[in-house]
């Protein structure tokens, strides 16, 4: 996992999604001016043998882009690290920076795009080209039980990758995206997995209560009850 995660931040595949966040990590925001930013593709956290998986979008241009750690030191991370911590999935209720003391329990996070993108929108392209980096976790995540998935894109994502291994509905029909939305996967060797939706932790969408800290609990409570023992 370490030799994948160092091979993500040498990633070059997306030259553009490179210049622009080693343009952010120059000019950065004016409360982080005398900040290094990190400026890279930012790698995945968590331990090969985690049970849960979270799948999220992209690193934030003055969040990820800037500490170097996913959903660390931005708005998204004030929610979700406290969600995690409160449902047993992290060592505190805060994540602001590298070597904070925040780490993952029994959990790994990924994002469908390593490289924060102009205005939070990665392109078809952008994602397709970063799609091996998941599959390579994937190889390496042996253990999964639960995926969640934050907002639609990390949802259908975390469906993509986990369809090309075979695991599908019991339909056979791509599930839908909706807060708190539930589907198990099985593949045809038996084995199963429970893919969980959630809102992403977006200013926009805690600023506005579309989105809760009871709300996102409640999600990473039924993936800790979905876990066996």
């Amino acid at each position: 996992m370490q030799a994948l995660r160092e091979r993500i931040v040498a990633c070059r595949r997306c030259p553009e999604l490179r210049r622009y966040c080693a343009a952010i990590a120059r000019t950065k925001k004016r409360e982080f001016a005398k900040e290094t930013y990190w400026g890279k593709p930012v790698p995945s956290i968590g331990s090969e043998d985690a049970r849960l998986l979270i799948v999220g979008l992209a690193p934030a241009a003055h969040g990820g882009n800037r500490t170097g750690r996913m959903f660390t030191g931005d708005g998204s991370a004030l929610l979700l690290a406290r969600a995690l911590y409160e449902t047993g999935f992290a060592t505190q209720s805060t994540s602001t920076h590298r070597g904070d003391g925040f780490e993952l329990i029994d959990a790994f996070m990924t994002a469908a795009l390593r490289c924060a993108p102009p205005k939070n929108k990665p392109t078809a392209a952008q994602i397709a080209k970063c799609a091996g980096h998941m599959r390579d976790e994937l190889d390496a995540l042996n253990r999964l039980e639960v995926v969640v998935g934050l907002g639609k894109i990390g949802f259908d994502i975390a469906h993509d990758r986990l369809r090309e291994r075979g695991y599908v509905t019991a339909t056979g029909k791509r599930p839908r995206f909706s807060h708190g939305g539930g589907y198990v996967l099985k593949n045809p060797h038996g084995a199963r997995l429970t893919l969980l939706a959630s809102y992403h932790p977006s200013r926009q969408n805690t600023n506005t209560g579309k989105l809760t800290l009871a709300m996102l609990r409640s999600v990473f409570a039924r993936a800790r009850s979905l876990l066996r023992a």
